[in-house]
């Protein structure tokens, strides 16, 4: 099998950013947010239905 050595550094960076945080997702969400915090970059979600108007979604 082809082993791609760009996806094996990504997967081995991304298992040594869990183990930094004990694989806590709580944890790394809160860093992840605060990185986006402090980076002064913009983000925002793509709306995930395209199809219909923001009030017509409920929030339940």
């Amino acid at each position: 099998m082809f082993k791609d050595e760009i996806v094996e550094e990504i997967h081995k960076l991304r298992r040594a950013y869990s183990k930094s945080f004990n694989h806590d997702l709580q944890a790394m969400y809160e860093d992840i947010k605060r990185r986006e915090a402090i980076s002064g970059r913009t983000y925002v979600t793509p709306n995930v239905h395209p199809e219909k108007k923001q009030e017509e979604i409920p929030t339940s």
